[in-house]
């Protein structure tokens, strides 16, 4: 599988033209089409983390244009909390792990690929908001450049976390300490749809009197089959 980064530095390599700092590339080159074809937001930051210009993913994330977000720093644009007094100038900022990455690319070191947990401010409520970071080094006429790729993995990391779930109804409790249930809150977090069958201990449980209709042997028709007759058995004691 070809990178995203060794696509980019291709397209630089055959004199294909890379954003100016005053002068955004918003033409129709080969740069700009690939640059808008990657899914994830990318930025290319020059000195100070001042954005030198982004690709169309990351202007649907900032919803803003191209003139309003060029040479700004990243942070401010991103709503970061420690940004509040200007990026790079919170004491956070020190250990900010996207900060750190763009200096190095800067410094022409090798690309790094890193995971990085931001609290943004967003309507004025806070939110922590994880994203996987990979930054590289660019350079356009003799100036050094980073290229920074944002993979939001938000909802992954989240369900790495130890879910608080009830232990009798089995409902698991949000970040807005609201009581759900698992189809809910996978619905919700992942966009994960569920379908219902019935196990064979259930089955025995909640339908003795049609225990012998059901095929319970391991690796047999399974759920689908079971779920099938389990509806036929319903219908029938309506």
């Amino acid at each position: 599988m070809i990178s995203v980064t060794r696509i980019l530095s291709a397209a630089q390599r055959h004199g294909e033209d890379v954003a100016k700092a005053e002068e955004p590339s918003t033409d129709g080159s080969l740069y700009r089409i690939i640059l808008d074809a990657i899914p994830s937001p990318v930025f290319v930051i020059g000195e100070d983390m001042r954005i030198v210009d982004f690709n169309a993913s990351a202007s649907r994330m900032l919803l803003k244009e191209h003139g309003l977000v060029v040479r700004l720093r990243l942070g401010g644009v991103l709503h970061c909390l420690n940004s509040t007094e200007g990026c790079g100038n919170s004491p956070a900022c020190h250990e900010c792990i996207i900060r750190e990455g763009v200096m190095n690319a800067l410094r022409g070191q090798k690309q790094m690929r890193r995971k990085a947990q931001m609290t943004l401010v967003l309507d004025g409520e806070t939110t922590e908001a994880f994203f996987l970071v990979t930054t590289v080094p660019l350079q356009h006429n003799s100036r050094n450049l980073a290229l920074v790729i944002l993979e939001d993995i938000s909802e992954l990391t989240r369900l790495h976390r130890l879910l608080p779930i009830c232990a009798n109804c089995k409902r698991i409790r949000n970040d807005e300490q609201y009581w759900q249930s698992v189809e809910s809150y996978f619905a919700s977090n992942l966009d994960v749809n569920f379908t219902h069958g019935i196990c064979p201990d259930c089955a025995r449980k909640l339908y003795p009197e049609f225990i012998d209709q059901l095929d319970l042997t391991p690796g047999s028709a399974g759920d689908e089959g079971q779920s099938v007759k389990h509806e036929d058995a319903l219908s029938e004691e309506e």
